[in-house]
């Protein structure tokens, strides 16, 4: 079974606790694969890795890998399934998920990392869409002006969100409420992660899961 971990965001670097884990779980380095969530905000023809800044957190992490891509509308749809294919870790960057969204649709890439045997990575928005949904709102800090709720790749049953810029009492206001009477929501803060392994849920950081219009702070258990 995949080994799956939801990143809210980390502003330096992968805590200590979590670059164990990392090394214990990623065994095979030969490819990086990462996907944007900004995948036509980019004018030069050529990817530079080096200005993916998640990237980084591996770098520091000394998970060095034989080889890294990193995947927008700039590839070819059919070079992007190979590559996800043969992937050793996929990570879906942090951005805007709505565009992540549409371009993993438009790319048919889902169904792809689902069926690879990659270790699975999202950041923020990247975590977002790993998930079964999320939510599209203002209180959430997207600029939009409806609230909608999006089908994620659906690793997991249970809705995320990764509310970096916010913090419990925005929770408190439910606007998570409703989602949550149809789906467990996860909501972590910045500094935080969940790891999903052999069918078990493992928490880092500040979690909170919000079920049926109920908020309960989770225990860490990494």
């Amino acid at each position: 079974m995949k080994t799956r971990y939801y990143l809210s965001w980390f502003n330096d670097f992968f805590p200590e606790k979590l670059v164990k884990l990392l090394h214990e779980d990623i065994t095979d380095r030969k490819s990086l694969v990462m996907i944007s969530a900004q995948p036509s905000g980019y004018k030069d023809k050529q990817v530079n890795m080096d200005d993916v800044f998640e990237r980084t957190w591996f770098n520091q992490a000394n998970i060095i890998f034989d080889e890294y891509h990193f995947i927008d509308y700039r590839m070819q749809k059919e070079d992007a399934q190979r590559l996800i294919r043969n992937a050793s870790v996929i990570f879906l960057c942090g951005g805007d998920p709505v565009l992540q969204n549409d371009f993993l649709a438009e790319y048919e890439l889902s169904d792809v990392i689902k069926n690879c045997n990659a270790v699975i990575m999202g950041a923020s928005a990247g975590a977002l869409n790993m998930a079964a949904k999320w939510l599209s709102s203002k209180n959430a800090g997207h600029k939009v002006e409806k609230t909608t709720i999006y089908d994620g790749i659906g690793f997991d049953q249970f809705a995320y969100e990764s509310h970096a810029r916010l913090d419990y009492d925005a929770l408190v206001q439910g606007y998570l409420f409703p989602l949550s009477e149809e789906i467990d929501v996860y909501a972590a803060e910045q500094e935080s992660a969940i790891r999903v392994k052999g069918g078990k849920t493992e928490i880092m950081g500040p979690v909170y899961l919000i079920s049926h219009s109920k908020i309960q702070k989770l225990v860490e258990t990494l």
